[in-house]
């Protein structure tokens, strides 16, 4: 049996996802597609943690298993994106708890946009990205350009995109691709104290929040209001929100059960 390219460890309510290699070869997309899709069904799952290993996070499609494809048979090998990014992009985007990502190396194309994904990102100094697609004459996949646009605005992902020279981990977080930039051996370590602390917290509301953010950058204020009402109405009957202002009253830490 061949060794796993995907594996899943869980401490405290955080499930940490690692991949083992640096390629999005087809395994490692089905593998990652299925560990996904699990962790957002798993109800002790409170905080997801997504990092790669060795000097990269994730530089995106295997491009010998490509070639090999396109050669064999170049129709089935250009239907990737929609049979297995689209979906690999639309689990991530699902994920109903907050999602870190840890970037340990260098980050491009695909890989890019699967970290983008992420709630928080936190990168190695000094790791280098790329979007790579336009240097293969080929378009963004795997939601990179709604990334991007949502992340650094419409004029700043195009040059990007369109020019798709490396950058480094400082210049990302003065874009605000990456929220935190440490040295290379704190990056899990910092990634796993950010993943403790939002599995600790209260993860109704963060679904809430979530759920704002995915939409109040496209939808009419009236609707993001809307919706704001609804989760607040629906969030000042938990558990939580209950202990959460009991506590401040107390002048005491809360304690967060996720109900």
């Amino acid at each position: 049996m061949s060794e796993p390219t995907v594996t899943r460890t869980d401490a405290d309510g955080v499930a940490t996802l690692t991949m083992q290699r640096p390629m999005l070869s087809h395994a490692l997309r089905g593998e990652l597609l299925e560990l996904v899709r699990a962790v957002r069904a798993d109800e002790s799952v409170r905080a997801v943690l997504l990092t790669g290993t060795g000097r990269a996070f994730c530089v995106g499609q295997d491009l010998a298993e490509h070639v090999e494809a396109l050669r064999g048979n170049a129709e089935q090998s250009l239907s990737v994106v929609e049979d297995e990014y689209n979906p690999l992009a639309l689990a991530v985007a699902a994920l109903r708890v907050p999602l870190v990502v840890a970037i340990n190396g260098a980050c491009a194309g695909a890989g890019l946009g699967l970290a983008l994904a992420g709630d928080l990102r936190v990168a190695a100094a000094g790791a280098k990205f790329t979007t790579a697609f336009a240097g293969i004459g080929l378009s963004s996949d795997s939601a990179l350009a709604s990334r991007l646009v949502h992340c650094v605005g419409g004029s700043r992902a195009a040059e990007i995109l369109l020019l798709p020279d490396p950058f480094l981990a400082e210049t990302a977080a003065t874009w605000g691709l990456v929220h935190r930039v440490v040295a290379p051996e704190q990056v899990l370590p910092e990634a796993q104290a950010l993943a403790a602390r939002l599995a600790a917290g209260p993860t109704l509301a963060y679904r809430a929040i979530k759920t704002v953010l995915a939409t109040a950058a496209t939808d009419p204020l009236e609707d993001t209001l809307a919706l704001e009402a609804r989760l607040q109405t629906s969030l000042g009957g938990t558990a939580d929100h209950r202990e959460a202002v009991e506590a401040f009253l107390a002048k005491r830490p809360a304690e967060f059960t996720g109900h």
